[in-house]
């Protein structure tokens, strides 16, 4: 097995520094890995994770562990995060010219940054011609491909590069507004009210986009801009190029995201609560399924008084458009349990090394 190293970057902007087995008689593996941090996070809890890749997928992939959004910075608002993190990624596409292929795994806060990212790289990309019929995507119909997807259609890149996996641990995807969607608060009304209502004070901006509070411009909240393109910012198009979209979540334990939001659920659709391992070799994956699109068409919704539909259910609606695998951990039997948020994507080997099973488990299923 090849030790792996850092290599860096001498002539490209920063100095960004990614990891991979690669030596001088060997070129650049062609994938590009962009492992993307959450909430006061820094690169440094994905470093297990970028590690296993390197050991388990040698000369495939170069792993660039994201350094523009850490501590502090977590608390610029989840816009001016993506368009650091799209800027990061530049760089490094700049550095490395053979890079063909492209992949984002993002923890918590990270995925909605790495969502707005990418948003931003596909505009960037817009070099293809016209007219093409879509093939990469899932949309259902053609008509549907045409609205979400670009007008370029058939090879849409982000960042110039063949996109292949977009993956989140314990991503908010709806927020963190609804009932329960933050745990900790125990689902008392009282308490999810003014959180909603002070989360400013305490993280700045990506508070009040979690809690979808923000009204720049008169414009509606950040999160419910962000399940529809824009005239900038193709947000569903970015994410529907993906062969893959992947979503792990915390079925329970995680006081900081609730299961619906970080598995793009309603209640109802959550499975049940007697989970139970489905693999030997993963032994807190205890519920996977294929990827499906929500066939709004032929849902009934009963709007009471004539109100419209609530945000979260805006928000599924919208993300559902495209088809997500959804994978749900249960650490219930571990000592680690009550660090799920960050036992998920083991942040600290010593601290959270049972969620080792969850990072083989993406890792053997990668697209490569």
């Amino acid at each position: 097995m090849k030790f792996h190293h850092r290599r860096f970057g001498g002539s490209c902007l920063n100095n960004p520094k990614v990891e991979d087995n690669s030596d001088a008689n060997n070129p650049i593996p062609p994938h590009l890995v962009i492992m993307v941090n959450g909430i006061v996070g820094s690169s440094h809890d994905w470093r297990y994770g970028a590690e296993q890749f390197l050991k388990r997928l040698p000369d495939k992939v170069i792993v660039h562990r994201s350094e523009c959004n850490s501590s502090k910075l977590t608390f610029d608002g989840v816009d001016t995060m993506g368009e650091r993190l799209a800027e990061e990624v530049l760089s490094i596409v700049r550095c490395w010219p053979g890079l063909q292929k492209i992949s984002f795994v993002a923890h918590s806060l990270g995925g909605l940054v790495a969502r707005y990212a990418i948003a931003r790289l596909f505009d960037y990309s817009k070099t293809l011609e016209a007219g093409v019929t879509c093939r990469n995507c899932d949309c259902k119909e053609e008509a549907e491909c045409t609205k979400n997807c670009t007008e370029q259609h058939y090879e849409a890149r982000i960042a110039g590069l063949e996109p292949m996996n977009f993956i989140t641990f314990a991503t908010p995807h709806l927020g963190s507004r609804g009932h329960r969607q933050l745990p900790f608060l125990c689902g008392i009304p009282f308490l999810e009210r003014r959180a909603s209502q002070t989360a400013h004070l305490i993280v700045g901006r990506t508070g009040k986009h979690l809690f979808l509070m923000d009204n720049d411009d008169g414009k509606p909240p950040l999160l419910l801009r962000m399940i529809e393109d824009s005239d900038d910012l193709k947000f569903m198009s970015a994410l529907c190029v993906f062969k893959r979209r992947v979503a792990y979540a915390n079925a329970n334990f995680d006081h900081m995201v609730g299961w619906r939001t970080s598995s793009i659920r309603r209640q109802h659709e959550l499975p049940k609560s007697n989970l139970l391992v489905i693999d030997e070799k993963y032994p807190h994956i205890v519920h996977a399924e294929g990827g499906t699109v929500d066939d709004i068409s032929n849902k009934v919704y009963v709007n009471v008084g004539g109100q419209k539909i609530d945000m979260e259910e805006e928000m599924i609606r919208g993300l559902t458009q495209v088809h997500w695998e959804r994978v749900d951990v249960s650490f219930q039997k571990s000592k680690q349990r009550y660090t799920a948020h960050s036992t998920i994507q083991v942040k600290t080997y010593w601290l959270h090394s049972d969620g080792s099973d969850v990072i083989f488990h993406m890792i053997d299923n990668f697209l490569i």
